[in-house]
C-alpha cells in the first residue's frame, strides 16, 4: 500500500512521503501530520498475527504506513531487529496479567523495559535508526562537507531526554541537544542524560524552568535560518514516527490478554500529551476490537475535562503533581483526534474542511484560552474513549493498596505515572461490573525513576526497601560515572544557540 501524510491544519489536496514527515516534526502551518488513510486488518488477518512475536508484529504493521519504495521489507525488518535487541525483555513489553489474582481481569502492560526504563524507548529507540537509516542513504558516497546532517534538539522536564538520547547516541550524523531546567529533574533522569559518552550528545542545564527551556526550542523551530543551516530534527510526541512504533503494542498485549477467548478488552493508559493512547486509538480504527480506551489524567486535567464537557480550555497554570510527566496546560497530540472527530461528524468526511476547523479551533485556543464544540462531537469521542481524573492521595493510595494485594507477583511496584492509570482501571472495574472484560493498564516507567513518591507512599511497610526491592543495579551505577553537560547561565535563546553551533564545531558537524 502506497502510505502518504497530510497536516491536521491543512485545507489544500497536498500530501507527502513517509520520510519528510518523520524528518520535519511538525508540518510548516503548525498542524500535526496523519497519514492520508487509515489501513483496515480484517479478522482473518488478526488472527494471524495473534501468534507473532513483537518483532515480527511490529514489521506487520509499520509496512502499512510505510511503503516498501520508501524503506524495503527486508530494511524495515533490521531496523526493527536493531531498535528493539536493546530491551532487557525478549517480548519487549510484557505483559504481567492477573496482578491482584483476585479474577478482576487487571493486567498490567509494562513499558519500561528498554534501555531508560520509560515507555518512551519503545519508540526512540526505532525514531534513532530511522534517522540514521534516511541520512545513510542521502549521504551515500558523499565526501564529508557535503553530507546531509540532522540536529535534534529537545527540552525535557524528565524522561524524554533520556529516551532521545539513548536513541540517538552513536548515530552518524545525527547530533542531539537536549535543554532542561537545572535542578528541577530528578538526580536519576539528570544522572541518564549527563553520563552518556558518546561524543554526538550533549545536555545543555539551563538556568530558569521546564517551560523556560520549551520556549526556546519552540523559537529554535521557529528560525528559519538557523533550521536550514543545521536541519533541526523534533523527538517529541508530536512525530509521528513515535505514534506508529507505539501502535504495535496495543495489538501485542491484546492478543496476550485474550489467548483465543472471547473476551471483551478495554485499556487504560496514563494520559498527558495524548501520543500513548492516541496510538491504541490508531490500532482500534484498524480493527483491532478494542471495546474502549480509558484516558487517565491527574489533577492537570484538561482531557477529562473536554470529555465531559466538551470545552478545551487552558488551565492558568500547571500543578505540580507524583506524576511530573502528566504536568501540561495543552495536550500537543490531542490536535489528531479533533481533525477526526471535526472530519467525521462536522465536515462530512471532507479532508480539506476538517483543516479550516481544526485551524479555527486553535485560533480560538490561542487568543481565547479555550473553543467549544458541539454535543455530537463528544458524542462520537465517547464511542472510542472514557476518560477519569485521579488525584495525587488516590495516586499514593493506589500504590500503597497494590503493593499490599497483589499476588501476581507480590508486592508489586508501581510507579506514579502506572498509579493513575490502575486507580481509573479499579474505577472501571468497578463502575462495569462485567467479569467479561479484560484491563490492560498501562505501565510507563519504571518506579525507580520516582524515588520520592514510591518511598513516601511504601517507606512505612515493614521490610519494604528502596535499594533492594525497585533500584536496579544499572542505575545504581549512574552515581558512579562521569557527567558531560554545559550549564547554560540564562534561558536565552542567542545563547542556547551560539552553545549549539560551538559544540556541533567540537562534535565535527558543523
Amino acid at each position: 500500500m502506497s502510505q502518504s501524510y497530510r497536516s491536521t491544519r491543512s485545507s489544500a489536496k497536498e500530501t507527502q512521503s513517509f520520510e519528510k514527515t518523520i524528518i520535519q516534526g511538525l508540518a510548516s502551518d503548525g498542524g500535526l501530520f496523519i497519514p492520508s488513510e487509515i489501513p483496515q486488518v480484517d479478522a482473518e488477518t488478526l488472527e494471524k498475527w495473534s501468534s507473532l512475536s513483537f518483532q515480527e508484529l511490529a514489521l506487520e504493521i509499520m509496512k502499512l504506513y510505510i511503503s516498501n519504495e520508501e524503506i524495503p521489507e527486508n530494511d524495515l525488518k533490521e531496523l526493527i531487529q536493531r531498535s528493539y535487541s536493546t530491551f532487557r525483555s525478549s517480548e519487549v513489553t510484557p505483559l504481567a496479567k492477573d496482578i491482584t489474582g483476585n479474577g478482576e481481569h487487571l493486567h498490567v502492560l509494562e513499558l519500561y523495559h528498554g534501555p531508560t526504563y520509560a515507555f518512551k524507548d519503545v519508540a526512540l529507540q526505532f525514531v534513532g535508526n530511522l534517522f540514521e537509516y534516511f541520512l545513510q542513504r542521502a549521504n551515500k558516497d558523499l565526501p564529508q562537507e557535503q553530507r546531509k546532517k540532522i540536529t535534534v534538539v529537545g527540552a525535557t522536564s524528565g524522561d524524554t531526554g533520556s529516551a532521545a538520547i539513548y536513541g540517538m547516541r552513536g548515530k552518524k550524523d545525527v547530533s542531539v541537544f537536549i535543554l532542561y531546567p537545572t535542578g528541577r529533574i530528578s538526580p536519576i533522569q539528570e544522572e541518564q542524560m549527563t553520563t552518556v559518552p558518546d561524543k554526538n550528545v550533549q545536555t545543555l542545564s539551563v538556568k530558569g524552568t521546564f517551560d523556560n527551556c520549551q520556549d526556546i526550542v519552540k523559537a529554535i523551530f521557529g528560525d528559519v535560518e538557523f533550521n536550514k543551516k543545521h536541519n533541526v530534527g523534533a523527538v517529541n510526541s508530536i512525530n509521528w514516527a513515535r505514534i506508529l512504533a507505539q501502535m504495535t503494542y496495543y495489538f501485542y498485549a491484546y492478543f496476550q490478554a485474550i489467548k483465543g477467548a472471547q473476551s471483551k478488552v478495554k485499556f487504560v493508559v496514563p494520559s498527558g500529551n495524548f501520543g500513548d493512547i492516541l496510538a491504541g486509538y490508531y490500532a482500534r480504527k484498524m480493527g483491532l476490537p478494542v471495546e474502549r480506551l480509558v484516558i487517565a489524567t491527574n489533577s492537570n486535567d484538561i482531557l477529562d475535562r473536554f470529555m465531559k464537557t466538551g470545552v478545551y480550555e487552558r488551565s492558568d497554570d500547571v500543578a505540580a503533581t507524583l506524576s511530573p510527566a502528566m504536568d501540561i496546560l495543552v495536550s500537543s497530540n490531542f490536535e489528531r483526534l479533533l481533525w477526526y472527530l471535526a472530519r467525521d461528524v462536522m465536515a462530512s468526511g471532507d479532508d480539506q474542511k476538517a483543516g479550516e476547523i481544526l485551524n479555527q479551533w486553535f485560533v480560538q485556543l490561542k487568543t481565547e484560552g479555550k473553543f467549544v464544540v458541539d454535543q455530537a462531537v463528544i458524542k462520537a469521542a465517547l464511542v472510542d474513549f472514557d476518560s477519569e481524573r485521579v488525584s495525587d492521595p488516590e495516586t499514593k493510595e493506589t500504590i500503597k493498596e497494590i503493593y499490599q494485594s497483589s499476588q501476581n507477583p507480590k508486592n508489586y511496584i508501581l510507579d506514579p505515572h502506572t498509579a493513575v492509570g490502575v486507580c481509573a482501571t479499579k474505577r472501571q472495574i468497578s463502575k462495569d461490573n462485567d467479569s467479561n472484560i479484560q484491563y490492560i493498564s498501562l505501565s510507563t516507567a519504571h518506579p525507580a525513576k520516582f524515588a520520592e513518591a514510591v518511598n513516601d507512599a511504601l517507606s512505612e511497610f515493614e521490610g519494604y526497601s528502596f535499594e533492594k526491592d525497585v533500584l536496579p543495579d544499572e542505575l545504581k551505577k549512574l552515581s558512579t560515572l562521569e557527567k558531560k553537560l554545559k550549564f547554560v547561565e540564562k534561558a536565552d535563546i542567542e545563547l542556547v544557540k551560539r552553545t549549539i553551533e560551538e559544540e556541533l564545531v567540537k562534535m565535527g558537524l558543523f
